[in-house]
């Protein structure tokens, strides 16, 4: 059976995948960078990432970092540990988020961290009591509806070679630029451009492993007219050079 709860050291390697269960990352010390289908964010002491269930994403973090990791069990889990929280943990736990903790929130954290977590009582009640305590924290965008994500992402990958800016996707959300940014910061952590940016280069990162085009070309898709500048938003985004990665398909 799975851990529930473990410790976890990242290091500058790359890690890119998916799995079938829904998955809570809480940082402890240093900074992980993170992205779950396409939005980015670091998470650092305090914070932490929601990863629902069957999302794709992918981390490093290039000066280390560690971090407590909640892997849940099943949705059937949730029902019979929660009780009447299941619900409300249903909701959190189904949607890609990077949300703030208050400071008893982030002492449980820090408790738990420093407690045997390898020890099966100690992970299932202590899972169960973290996930209880975050019931509700996140911050509900007005009129209880999400920024459309769907149609952001699709005009960022049909413009990606040009130079977005942020009036631009506040026309697609129909939103201010400062009402935009505002959205992004509570919704993902981080603000229009750095998403923008991260896309990019995510969409970089696909065309690097999943066809034969030069380099040189996938940077002119992405928005950069210059290889070298390419060449240097992957390494800080990933550790990796483009040809790295490229080998690495």
């Amino acid at each position: 059976m799975r851990p529930i709860l473990t410790l976890r050291h990242y290091s500058q390697d790359l890690i890119v995948h998916s799995h079938d269960h829904a998955q809570l990352v809480f940082g402890l010390s240093g900074a992980l960078d993170f992205e779950v289908e396409g939005c980015g964010s670091q998470v650092v002491q305090q914070s932490f990432v929601v990863v629902p269930a069957g999302a794709h994403h992918a981390c490093d973090s290039p000066r280390g970092s560690r971090c407590l990791v909640l892997d849940v069990p099943s949705d059937e889990w949730v029902g019979q540990s929660l009780g009447d929280h299941a619900d409300a943990s249903r909701r959190l736990l189904d949607r890609c988020a990077r949300l703030p903790l208050d400071a008893g929130q982030n002492q449980l954290v820090s408790w738990l961290a420093g407690s045997p977590v390898d020890d099966p009582v100690i992970a299932q009640q202590g899972a169960v009591l973290l996930l209880a305590s975050l019931n509700g924290i996140g911050p509900q965008p007005s009129g209880g509806r999400r920024l459309p994500f769907a149609a952001l992402d699709a005009h960022i990958d049909q413009y990606a070679a040009y130079a977005l800016q942020v009036a631009d996707l506040a026309k697609v959300a129909g939103l201010s630029s400062a009402r935009l940014h505002a959205r992004f910061i509570a919704e993902c952590g981080q603000t229009p451009m750095d998403y923008i940016r991260s896309r990019r280069l995510h969409k970089a990162v696909a065309l690097l492993r999943d066809s034969d085009l030069p380099i040189g070309e996938i940077a002119h898709r992405v928005g950069y007219s210059s290889q070298s500048a390419f060449a240097a938003a992957i390494l800080r985004e990933f550790g990796a050079s483009p040809g790295q990665l490229r080998r690495q398909r």
